[in-house]
């Protein structure tokens, strides 16, 4: 994640979308050498029966870093089935 001052954010906010949006980066912005606020692209896709931070997590790129990682649970480990 990139940390941005909110000066510099405001100054690049175009290119910061874009990058955010075209390439998946994650830009942190705060002040005082503090994160205030987290920007990330919004989903590609948007199912409005689910709330924002689970559309968030499940439509976009979040965790994308765990694609090639192995299965270590399967369906038959769990304890209580939700879906």
């Amino acid at each position: 994640m990139k940390i941005l001052t909110t000066t510099s954010a405001r100054k690049r906010i175009g290119d910061i979308v874009d990058r955010a949006k075209y390439r998946g980066e994650v830009f942190g912005i705060g002040r005082r050498d503090s994160i205030d606020a987290v920007l990330i692209g919004f989903p590609r896709f948007y199912n409005a029966a689910l709330d924002d931070i689970t559309n968030v997590n499940v439509y976009s790129r979040s965790f994308d870093f765990l694609e090639g990682e192995p299965d270590i649970y399967s369906a038959s480990d769990l304890k209580k089935r939700y879906v």
